[in-house]
């Protein structure tokens, strides 16, 4: 499989397993998961072809490894703006988290702290590496530190999805660390 097609094959799962699985005649169960055959047939329905081997192909080597295949099903890993319920048990955050933005977020930021925006939760990653990357994607990164344990001590809950995403409901203003920015 070549890497422009997979790349098109993930996007393709992104947008229909987390934000619109009606676009494509599909019902999520509660906790997001779908049939890999009925996704594979409502995807060629709507012109978009790809093999149970390209889709396990794409699930294998996505390296922010975005899906997650149990027996016949499929589902988005989080990221989430649809309602599910991805039944990720709370977790015990490392002592600090990170969060990669961009510097014309920062002044809402500044002034509200981290919200889910239109998604679920607030995504943070386990190392200021995996930070960078996330905010490289929309200009010149900057990284934020959370101060999960102190957040956690004080009773927000976390959860790590199965692609070591954190996920917490928001990060309130006190608990970010400004001075790791880049």
């Amino acid at each position: 499989m070549d890497e422009k097609h997979a790349v098109k094959v993930s996007k393709y799962l992104a947008k229909h397993l987390r934000h619109q699985p009606e676009r494509l005649g599909l019902t999520l169960d509660e906790s997001g998961w779908v049939e890999i055959d009925a996704l594979i047939t409502a995807a060629a329905a709507h012109g978009f072809r790809f093999t149970r081997e390209e889709l396990d192909h794409v699930v294998a080597t996505n390296d922010k490894r975005r899906f997650a295949i149990e027996g016949s099903r499929i589902r988005a890993s989080q990221g989430h703006t649809i309602d599910v319920d991805l039944g990720l048990p709370a977790a015990t955050p490392p002592p600090y988290l990170y969060h990669g933005t961009v510097a014309r977020s920062l002044e809402a930021i500044r002034s509200e702290g981290l919200r889910p925006m239109d998604r679920h939760d607030v995504h943070l990653s386990p190392d200021r590496e995996t930070a960078t990357r996330v905010g490289a994607r929309r200009s010149r990164p900057v990284v934020l530190a959370v101060d999960a344990a102190a957040m956690h001590r004080d009773g927000h809950v976390f959860h790590v999805s199965a692609n070591g995403v954190w996920l917490t409901k928001s990060v309130p203003l006190e608990y970010l660390r400004f001075s790791e920015t880049r």
